[in-house]
């Protein structure tokens, strides 16, 4: 039952120090409705600050996202910052926004949150793309970034991205600190603060220069690995309403590539999303546009970034020998990033070099396989982008050459222009790679045959199973324990030849013998089968849901056809997934 009178208390004591008029009022009308569920929901805890800084629905509350918890997360920032970083007011914070509600709104505050600090400011006039303030925080060597989005979560959704001073998203302890000084943050409207104009009046807060966005798309032009080939791809292109329309169709102009259509009603940055209801370019429905575009234009190749172009999906038109010729085929994470692995290493420029790519370790072990077949090294890092660029960092420092990074979740990068995913220039380096296999005669689809002809053919499956509130979550946490506890001999007709236990960071092989593992501890299990096939659990770090990963690895024969090997590889994988769930349903063995 809710206790009325303690929720009317904190609602009030909320709304005495909210700085923003309208959130008092929402929360004021709440309250005179008596709406104690809704009250209870905003007040059931404060939005969490972690390795992704923040993100929640909007609204007034500590368990949203609104104008107070942005101004304390600034100043909880900005105090981590003076207490670790030398000179970090003179260093400063580079601030970004995409086209959500309120980033505006939220961007300027943080503004006038750092310069009221002390701090110097510099931010843009305008919406941007996610990677494009990663690039400026590097260029400018800025004590850190803040960029305020909420990628391709729904409309009602935003956040608050942090980046280090080494351009790459924060990682611990800096989130554990941050947090801490997040909470001791006094009195909301105590907080010393400038004025947006007057700020920049001061000169301690100044716009960007166009210059440097002209920087960064110099600099990924450099990524274009055959610049000498045909151009006239037709490439449909959507931006899911978000920010990514004008860069990414200008990096793909500046290489030649001005056979583009952009999906006119989702080109220019809408908070509404009015012609999508999820703009994540995974889900069902959020391509149909760009798809119906691209059949109209006859395109070759479908390009869509999510709202903060950070994340890129690709589509390709079926070939004769596919099923259903003439129609488009989405590639899935793990087809765009090998195939990307792939080309990056057999065409770019390495010689003499030790080239590297990351992935994270949920994403298809096919990348491996790629690299040892080049001769570079391969590594994997714990799910989250932010491992892969900071554990690139490490690699470079170490003398290796960084190829490329990339998670299954549409997230890649190329070299480390930007230490973080990038959507634009992925997009490009993609349709560099269309075009080059284009004038072979071949789609990305056949690449993708001829990948697997010479690596292996690798599918992949995830299964989400969500169990929601405290049963949900005790839930979720027994399977992991039961797993942990006795893992599988068998999977079918498959021996479990290891176990990869990263929250107790060792792998123990089937005869008894112990590895340690280099990852940081994390509650992640990965089943390692004969045959090179693969089963990985994990809870959720975002949802209540746990998620299971499954792969598969077949080898193709020299004259089979490789539908005939896909078919049987889908029954491999499909026999995977029915021998394991069984084991971590409810009353499993």
């Amino acid at each position: 039952m809710l206790d009325v009178l303690s929720l009317r208390a904190r609602a009030e004591a909320w709304w005495s120090d909210d700085p923003s008029p309208a959130d008092r009022d929402e929360l004021q009308a709440l309250v005179a409705k008596e709406a104690w569920p809704e009250i209870a929901d905003r007040f059931a805890g404060r939005l969490e600050f972690g390795t992704a800084g923040l993100r929640g629905v909007l609204g007034a509350g500590p368990n949203r996202m609104n104008l107070a918890v942005v101004r304390a997360a600034a100043a909880g920032l900005l105090a981590h910052l003076l207490e670790t970083t030398p000179e970090a007011r003179e260093r400063g914070l580079v601030v970004g926004c995409d086209g959500r509600r309120m980033s505006r709104e939220f961007a300027n505050e943080v503004v006038e949150v750092a310069v009221g600090a002390g701090f110097r400011a510099r931010t843009f006039d305008h919406v941007v793309p996610t990677p494009v303030v990663g690039f400026a925080c590097k260029e400018l060597g800025a004590a850190a970034a803040v960029m305020v989005t909420a990628s391709h979560n729904p409309p009602e959704y935003n956040g608050y991205k942090v980046y280090w001073g080494n351009a790459a998203q924060i990682i611990p302890p800096h989130d554990v600190g941050i947090a801490k000084a997040i909470d001791a943050v006094g009195s909301l409207l105590a907080v010393p603060r400038v004025p947006y104009a007057e700020a920049l009046a001061s000169g301690r807060a100044e716009l960007v220069p166009p210059s440097l966005e002209d920087r960064y798309h110099e600099t990924i032009q450099r990524l274009v690995v055959k610049p000498g080939l045909r151009r006239d791809l037709p490439i449909a292109y959507t931006a899911l309403h978000g920010v990514g329309d004008q860069p990414t169709r200008r990096a793909l102009a500046t290489a030649g590539f001005t056979n583009v259509q952009s999906v006119a009603e989702q080109a220019e940055p809408d908070g509404a999303f009015p012609t999508v209801r999820f703009p994540n370019p995974e889900e069902a429905g959020a391509m149909d546009l760009v798809l119906a575009l691209a059949t109209k234009m006859g395109a070759e190749l479908v390009i869509a970034n999510d709202p903060d172009a950070d994340r890129l999906a690709l589509a390709v038109r079926a070939g004769e020998g596919h099923d259903k010729p003439g129609s488009y085929v989405q590639l899935t994470g793990n087809e765009v990033g090998c195939l990307l692995g792939s080309y990056l290493l057999e065409h770019a420029p390495y010689r003499g070099e030790r080239p590297v790519v990351v992935s994270s370790l949920v994403s298809s072990p096919m990348i491996g396989a790629i690299a040892e077949a080049h001769g570079a090294r391969w590594e994997e890092t714990l799910t989250g982008f932010k491992w892969i660029a900071n554990r690139s960092l490490d690699l470079i420092a170490e003398g290796y050459r960084f190829v490329m990074g990339y998670e299954e979740a549409l997230g890649y990068t190329v070299s480390d222009v930007v230490r973080d995913k990038d959507g634009v220039s992925a997009a490009l380096v993609a349709a560099d790679m269309a075009a080059f296999h284009a004038s072979e005669g071949r789609t990305l689809l056949d690449a993708l045959d001829l990948l697997a002809r010479r690596h292996g053919l690798f599918l992949s499956r995830q299964v989400s199973v969500t169990m929601k509130g405290k049963d949900g979550a005790a839930a979720i946490a027994a399977i992991m324990a039961k797993v942990r506890a006795k893992p599988p001999t068998a999977l079918g007709a498959h021996a479990v030849l290891a176990v990869r236990d990263l929250e107790r960071r060792q792998k123990t092989w089937h005869d008894g013998r112990v590895e340690p593992l280099a990852f940081l501890s994390s509650n992640v299990i990965s089943l390692e089968l004969e045959g090179g096939h693969r089963v990985m659990l994990r809870p959720s770090g975002t949802e209540p849901k746990i998620k299971y990963y499954f792969d598969v690895r077949e080898s193709v024969g020299a004259r089979e056809h490789m539908k005939s090997a896909r078919a049987r590889g889908e029954r491999t994988l499909t026999a995977l997934v029915e021998a394991f769930m069984p084991l971590v349903s409810e009353g499993g063995a």
